[in-house]
């Protein structure tokens, strides 16, 4: 068996405060390269000089050059957008970075003699360390007393559990699974791996940008390559073909380009993801990945883990049940109380049975094996062929032996208790493991169900997310656990051991709720297998078994209270460690998508007939009737203000479908209510020799009346803040036409072109309902010639 060496004689004294003040002058400190969020100065600069500001001050110039002061008013609102980005930024990042130093990795330090825990940034060279169960190592060490088994998956990718006793060599970004040692740190900041943790964590994680960001960044591509040509011929065909003023050609060929930039819509959903980082920091959750919100709000299956999750995670020690009749109840309970008395308390097991069994006069161990999430056993050894063994009975006896104490075991699992077997035994070859197992009673502990774990899944159940427990546990007790919090098909439960090839795996995880006696990779597996058959999947875990699932879920949760190394590759962390918080956060989630996806539309109604109509204007006979101003009317009243209101509003509704795909296909009907509304007008323009200036006002009232509408269509169900929205909106706009017309480029109409205003006003609503409908005939029938596969 391998050996614990425990620290011999005086303990060690670690380096004294003069020592480390000259660690520090030499730059041999832990400091990680960068802060986890941006600086002030990086902030500032990317949101001043985005791609499509740059864009926009150079039609400014271009319009100072000609003298169309009147028309730069879109600036103020690009300064507004870039002014509350930046704001918005900054109070997140303020937020975020308190939140996250109350969940930054800490690390046990002897210094002067003296035991104290330190922000692992702070630690410098030649430090010395106290390492123990979950405990991430942040810089190279090497081990000077004890042992550990700890687990390089991080750093190598395999999750074999590797023994480091005296004079091993521990690798920053590895982590402790059992035992408990002393260590000098060898190499500390940029020369270890310690800088680099929280990436090499993630290095098999899926970093690939959620649909919604993928979305808009190739839209802003796809617009930003059509922008220069687009604009070049038609401010070429304003001039040269239709005669027009330089100054009413730049005037012109900047409303086209300004029009057909979503200039607001990346800012809207900036803010809205940001806005949700900030509430959920108010419900003390640490988002550490933004792009989460969105793949939470698109989850289908949530995989928890029994312990923390569905109970309570302090466990308690609720007896034995005696198996051996040469030995009484008294000298079971004394030989199990030498046995705890030896290990160390690094986990939820031990710490129960240590706070009841725990003695000063116990026997000392000469030979001590930690808990292994592997073998799923620790024991002890205090030579003359005596040693002893606790762990999962089925692992501990193997099928066989297991099968004639199977139903006293699984009668006191039913219950929800926890079942260890207490066995003798002898080290196994060679001095590894055990063998020969001798039974000799049966320990019981529980964790008893949280207060609120039924009305927590319950919300799961109605929002259409099947809950998955996956536990180390014996499948009875787990499926006992689940049964009485409530989980959807907990009396259905598969043992994980028998689960022997990815394709059992994958069947099984279709067929069952509540999977036991599941290995560390295995949970890897079945997210694997989930993931293979298209479902989104979250992940909860604390504790050090559950990291490789972690890092491999779409979205991964851990709790504060669990291991250094849970908390850092994860994309959420709840800082209270209370997975009733889940459902707030999974409805934080859809409420910022599903808003961002219907506010969305408003910006792309602009967008899609403004390039229609750019390109419609390249090669028709008239000019482009709208102004840069105008154009800010509209984007001002019928998308800036009523996508911020509309952002801000409760919805859980499942997100399913494309973001930009069903945005697209929302903003249709009005975006070709406008192009129809504009060409007629033109055309009555023609037949009635209305005035360029009263055309160009008819338009811009028109479009701005079709964005209305479509804020009505978004907006539904109509409630009291819509109403208000709408009847404050109108007012706006009245105000417009009536004290300031001259900001906005209106110009006084004319009683014919009033006439022509409201003919066109009464007949948007028909042509919004007869494009809507034609739109959803299409829609059925690419989803009849798709099989099925297609829907709008």
């Amino acid at each position: 068996m391998p050996s614990l060496h425990q620290p011999a004689g005086q303990r060690p004294l670690g380096l004294t405060a003069s020592q480390v003040r000259a660690r520090i002058q030499a730059g041999q400190v832990n400091t990680p390269p960068e802060s986890p969020t941006k600086s002030v100065k990086r902030i500032v600069l990317e949101n001043l000089f985005s791609f499509f500001n740059l864009i926009f001050f150079i039609i400014a110039g271009f319009l100072i050059a000609v003298g169309s002061f009147g028309e730069l008013i879109f600036l103020l609102v690009v300064a507004a957008n870039t002014a509350i980005g930046i704001i918005q930024e900054l109070h997140a990042k303020k937020k975020l970075d308190a939140l996250s130093l109350l969940s930054a990795p800490r690390a046990q330090v002897i210094r002067d003699s003296e035991v104290t825990t330190i922000p692992t940034a702070d630690l410098v060279k030649d430090d010395l360390v106290i390492l123990s169960a979950g405990n991430q190592i942040a810089a190279d060490a090497k081990v000077v007393s004890g042992s550990v088994q700890v687990n390089e998956s991080l750093i190598t990718g395999e999750s074999d559990e590797i023994s480091k006793g005296v004079g091993s060599e521990l690798l920053s970004g590895s982590f402790v699974v059992s035992g408990k040692c002393y260590a000098i740190l060898t190499h500390v900041g940029a020369d270890s791996y310690a800088s680099q943790l929280t990436n090499e964590a993630k290095k098999s994680k899926k970093n690939h940008l959620p649909g919604m960001m993928r979305s808009l960044n190739r839209l802003l591509i796809a617009i930003g390559i059509l922008i220069v040509p687009i604009g070049g011929m038609l401010f070429y065909r304003q001039t040269s073909l239709l005669g027009l003023s330089l100054k009413e050609g730049v005037e012109t060929t900047a409303a086209a380009v300004i029009g057909m930039i979503p200039e607001g819509l990346y800012l809207m959903v900036s803010l809205a993801l940001a806005a949700s980082v900030l509430r959920l920091a108010a419900q003390n959750t640490l988002v550490q990945d933004l792009k989460c919100t969105e793949t939470l709000a698109r989850v289908d299956v949530l995989c928890v883990d029994k312990t923390g999750t569905i109970t309570q995670p302090e466990m308690a020690y609720c007896g034995m049940l005696p198996l051996a009749t040469q030995v009484t109840e008294a000298q079971l309970e004394k030989l199990l109380s030498d046995f705890v008395s030896n290990m160390e308390p690094d986990n939820e097991t031990m710490q129960a049975l240590q706070k009841s069994l725990r003695s000063d006069t116990a026997r000392k161990a000469l030979q001590v094996l930690g808990f292994s999430s592997e073998t799923k056993y620790s024991a002890v050894s205090y030579g003359d062929q005596e040693s002893y063994v606790l762990g999962a009975p089925e692992f501990i006896l193997g099928a066989d032996g297991y099968a004639p104490y199977r139903s006293v075991a699984e009668e006191a699992m039913a219950d929800g208790s926890r079942v260890l077997l207490f066995a003798a035994c002898q080290p196994g070859p060679n001095g590894r493991g055990i063998s020969s197992p001798l039974p000799l009673a049966f320990v019981l502990l529980r964790n008893p169900v949280r207060e609120n774990a039924k009305e927590t899944f319950a919300y799961f159940h109605a929002q259409g997310v099947t809950v998955k427990v996956i536990s180390g546990d014996n499948p009875v007790t787990v499926s006992a656990a689940a049964r009485e919090a409530g989980i959807e098909g907990a009396d259905r439960y598969v043992d994980a051991s028998t689960l022997e090839t990815y394709e059992a795996i994958e069947a099984a995880c279709e067929e069952y709720n509540v999977f036991g006696r599941v290995k560390p990779n295995q949970k890897k597996l079945l997210i694997q297998a989930l993931q293979s058959n298209k479902h989104t999947v979250a992940m909860t875990g604390d504790g050090v078994n559950d990291v490789l699932a972690l890092k491999e879920a779409d979205c991964s949760v851990a709790m504060a209270s669990g291991s250094d190394v849970a908390a850092q590759i994860s994309d959420l962390v709840l800082m209270n460690s209370d997975f009733s918080s889940m459902p707030s956060v999974v409805a934080e989630g859809r409420r910022v998508i599903n808003n961002i996806e219907r506010a969305a539309s408003l910006y792309l109604v602009k967008n899609i007939f403004s390039l229609i109509l750019a390109v419609i204007s390249i090669t028709a006979v008239f000019s482009y009737p709208l102004s840069p101003s105008q154009l800010t009317l509209m984007s001002l009243l019928s998308i800036g203000i009523p996508s911020l209101i509309l952002a801000l509003e409760p919805n859980e509704n499942l997100v399913s479908g494309k973001f930009l795909r069903n945005a697209i296909v929302r903003a249709l009907p009005a975006a070709f209510t406008d192009l129809f509304i504009i060409i007629f007008v033109l055309l009555f323009q023609q037949a009635f020799q209305i005035s360029n200036d009263e055309i160009s006002t008819i338009t811009a009232l028109l479009v701005t009346i079709v964005g209305f509408f479509m804020v009505w269509r978004v907006a539904k169900p109509v409630n009291r803040l819509h109403l208000g929205m709408m009847a404050g909106l109108i007012l706006a706009l009245l105000f417009i036409i009536a004290v300031i017309p001259g900001l906005f480029s209106l110009s006084p109409l004319s009683f014919g072109s009033i006439l022509v205003l409201t003919v066109f006003i009464l007949l948007i609503p028909s042509v919004i309902w007869l494009l809507n409908k034609a739109l959803e005939g299409l829609s059925l029938l690419f989803h009849k010639a798709s099989g099925g596969k297609y829907t709008a």
